[in-house]
């Protein structure tokens, strides 16, 4: 199908406020206008193209497979549009920038060190770090808000129509402080974890599922009380002021077990671990400043590989 010229600017940009926010109102007010004028826009929209891009649900509106399809082309193509206009109106020597996701699982050890890395060979260059759930990264890489996401997100629907390099695979962890009362004799009754408070990963997300996995393996109830955040700065206040059992990502604490500043519980089984890797968008071409990151991700990523 040729590209029919009656698609506007703003079919394109109320197409991804609608999927980014998977709400009308949210989109509507996003982009200034009223919930009519926007619906009225995505159905001009789905009669250009003689499709359906989102179906309605109980949760709010949700992309079809057409949708996704468009979705793929069209955040890029919006993206390039405002950089396009951005370098008319920015200093002709404006440092380079780099966009990049970060999920949890890699943000307190393995990026530091990609960082470091990366600016010592590069002097000038903006590295702008997004965090947050798996969803909303990949939701923000296919409409061209985010240059690549790096981190545990396989399992995640949003990952459908991006391209995903795997570098290691990691497990996950129990970790608790020094003195921890599990830790004076060995814990040959699993149970025990459960008179604990727990700290998890939030419900719904990649790496909470692997969390999830591991108790069922072990035969372990999740205990009334327990602590579900994405951040391991919280994390890892709570369980060094309690006596909370913190389920991480090796990654999250790697350091900290080395310095024997947390302790691991052996349970006796191993969590066969999450997929760590690079989502890019396929339909758009990595930024020179994208592939300076990707090259030293894979680099740091080899000695996790060996791990």
């Amino acid at each position: 199908m040729n590209l029919d010229t009656r698609i506007k600017f703003r079919h394109l940009l109320c197409f991804l406020e609608i999927a980014r926010h998977g709400s009308f109102a949210k989109a509507a007010d996003a982009v200034s206008i009223s919930q009519p004028a926007i619906s009225k826009t995505l159905k001009e929209l789905e009669e250009l193209l003689e499709t359906r891009l989102f179906e309605r649900g109980k949760q709010g509106v949700e992309l079809t497979a057409s949708g996704v399809r468009f979705m793929r082309y069209a955040g890029p193509c919006v993206q390039a549009l405002r950089d396009g206009v951005r370098t008319l109106r920015v200093e002709e020597h404006e440092a380079p920038q780099v966009r990049v996701g970060v999920l949890s699982t890699v943000e307190s050890e393995l990026m530091p060190r990609v960082l470091n890395q990366l600016h010592a060979r590069h002097a000038a260059l903006v590295v702008s770090v997004a965090t947050g759930p798996s969803a909303y990264l990949l939701s923000q890489l296919h409409v061209g808000e985010l240059d690549v996401v790096v981190g545990r997100m396989t399992d995640s629907p949003q990952i459908q129509g991006l391209l995903f390099e795997h570098l290691y695979s990691e497990s996950m962890t129990l970790v608790v402080r020094p003195g921890h009362p599990l830790l004076a004799t060995p814990l040959t009754d699993r149970a025990r974890v459960g008179d604990h408070p727990l700290v998890l990963p939030l419900a719904g997300t990649t790496i909470r599922k692997h969390a999830d996995s591991l108790f069922v393996q072990c035969g372990i109830e999740l205990p009334g009380q327990r602590l579900e955040t994405l951040s391991p700065t919280l994390s890892r206040r709570y369980v060094l002021s309690s006596n909370a059992i913190w389920v991480a990502p090796r990654d999250a604490v790697r350091l900290e077990i080395t310095l024997k500043e947390l302790f691991e519980l052996d349970l006796g089984v191993t969590e066969p671990g999450g997929s760590v890797g690079i989502c890019s968008n396929a339909a758009v071409p990595l930024t020179l400043p994208a592939q300076w990151l990707c090259e030293v991700v894979r680099e740091v990523a080899k000695s996790y590989r060996a791990v």
